[in-house]
C-alpha cells in the first residue's frame, strides 16, 4: 500500500473534485433550469479532471522518482490512479444523485421526453442509477487511461 500512496490520494482527490463540480453544476442550475445547457458546459469538467492527473504525476514524479520520469512510469501511475477512481465511482455516483442532486434524473427524464430526443420508456432506463454506476465505471476507466497516456507525455522527464 505504501508504494501506491500517491495514488491512492489522488484518486480520492479526483473524486473529491468531481463531487465538487457537480454541486457546481448543480449551483449553475445545469441540473434544472439550465439543463438545456448541461451538455454544452459539462465538457467543462475536463479542465480540472486534467488538472488532477498533471498535479498527481507531477508528485509522483518528484516523489517517489526523484525528479526523473520515464512516460511508461507516468502512464502506469496514471492507470493506478484511474483504478483507485474507478473503485470509488459507485459510491460517488450514489452520493451524487441521493445527497448532491437528487432531482438530476427526473429532470433530464424530462427534459429529454420533452425535447423530442427520447421516449420516456429509454429515458428512464438511460437516466437511472444502475446506467450511471455501470457509464461512471466504464467512462472513468477509459478516461482515465487516455488522460493518464496524455499527460505522462508533458510530465516525463530525462535524467
Amino acid at each position: 500500500m505504501k508504494k501506491f500512496k500517491i495514488e491512492i490520494k489522488w484518486g480520492v482527490i479526483f473524486t473529491i473534485v468531481t463531487l465538487l463540480w457537480l454541486l457546481f453544476e448543480r449551483l449553475m442550475g445545469w441540473h434544472g433550469e439550465n439543463i438545456d445547457e448541461h451538455a454544452s458546459m459539462t465538457i467543462w469538467y475536463a479542465v480540472p479532471a486534467i488538472l488532477v492527473y498533471l498535479f498527481a504525476l507531477l508528485d509522483k514524479r518528484k516523489n517517489d522518482f526523484g525528479g526523473v520520469m520515464t512516460w511508461l512510469q507516468g502512464l502506469m501511475t496514471g492507470f493506478h490512479i484511474t483504478l483507485v477512481v474507478v473503485a470509488l465511482s459507485p459510491f460517488a455516483q450514489l452520493f451524487i444523485h441521493n445527497v448532491i442532486t437528487p432531482d438530476y434524473f427526473h429532470n433530464m427524464i424530462d427534459y429529454a421526453v420533452g425535447s423530442g430526443n427520447m421516449e420516456r420508456v429509454d429515458a428512464d432506463e438511460y437516466f437511472s442509477i444502475g446506467n450511471y454506476i455501470k457509464q461512471g465505471l466504464i467512462g472513468s476507466f477509459f478516461m482515465g487511461v487516455v488522460t493518464s497516456a496524455l499527460v505522462a507525455i508533458f510530465t516525463r522527464k530525462s535524467p
